[in-house]
């Protein structure tokens, strides 16, 4: 069970940083553009990421012919995935929106906890539903740190911008001058800043730097609030970025410390 937790961790690590670190915006529009040459990169990004950690994490399993055949599986799952939610999404079958994002997510996820059980040796499927209880094992906790901080980090960035994306879209429609996409993009960039030190905090012990975040943040945008819509887009923004940050934030102070200390 211990290995099979951390092959998942170190598939699941390779899945966020290839699809939100090693993916720039060009190679998603090139994706959506049908580009064969994409996808291929795409793929062989998230492949050898995937061999990397596997291999650092699990050293066994680095010459295993097994655990290479697998991952490649699980790539083209990956590509497959990501091109049918593309094609779909073109044809208007599926809305560009946070429920297609979690759902596609959520798939991936699956899809990763099958390979981590195909490439752990003698373990049945029955045991797949109590691996959870060894996340609080010392070899594999501190391996939860990048894991969170990753998917709270640029995974929740994505989730907020789908939430909010039709006031974005109204914000730009009453001010031309001033691109939606360019708007969304700055909230997304200031926001993996905004739950990275909110996260941090918490695990330093020090909820009050949440305030400062938010004072901050309110003040170097103030001008911006005479637009009544652009505040409830700010507001609402900002909260969901701060509640996505403190669950992360709890949930590994829990999983690291044990307890949580919000004073």
């Amino acid at each position: 069970m211990q290995i099979f937790f951390r092959i998942l961790l170190a598939i699941y690590m390779a899945h966020l940083l290839s699809d939100f670190i090693f993916q720039p915006a060009s190679l998603v529009e090139q994706k959506r553009r049908g580009k064969f040459s994409a996808y291929l990169l795409h793929g062989l990004i998230h492949y050898v990421t995937s061999i990397l950690l596997v291999g650092f994490f699990v050293r066994a399993s680095a010459g295993s012919f097994r655990t290479y055949l697998v991952l490649l599986l699980l790539t083209a799952i990956h590509l497959l995935l990501d091109a049918t939610k593309i094609r779909l999404s073109a044809r208007d079958v599926l809305r560009n929106d946070a429920l297609t994002y979690a759902s596609d997510q959520l798939i991936h996820f699956f899809t990763i906890v099958f390979a981590a059980w195909l490439l752990t040796p003698g373990m049945a499927l029955a045991q797949l539903f109590a691996f959870a209880g060894l996340s609080r094992a010392a070899q594999t906790k501190w391996f939860a740190v990048p894991i969170v901080y990753i998917g709270v980090v640029f995974g929740g960035g994505y989730l907020i911008r789908d939430l909010t994306r039709g006031m974005a879209e109204s914000i730009k429609n009453q001010s031309p001058a001033e691109s939606g996409e360019e708007l969304q993009n700055a909230g997304l960039y200031i926001g993996w800043l905004e739950r990275f030190l909110v996260v941090t905090a918490l695990l330093l012990h020090s909820p009050a730097t949440v305030g400062l975040i938010l004072t901050a943040k309110s003040i170097a945008r103030y001008p911006e609030f005479k637009s009544k819509r652009f505040a409830e887009y700010f507001l609402i923004g900002t909260l969901l970025s701060i509640a996505v940050a403190l669950l992360g934030g709890i949930v590994l102070a829990k999983l690291l410390f044990g307890s949580v200390q919000l004073a």
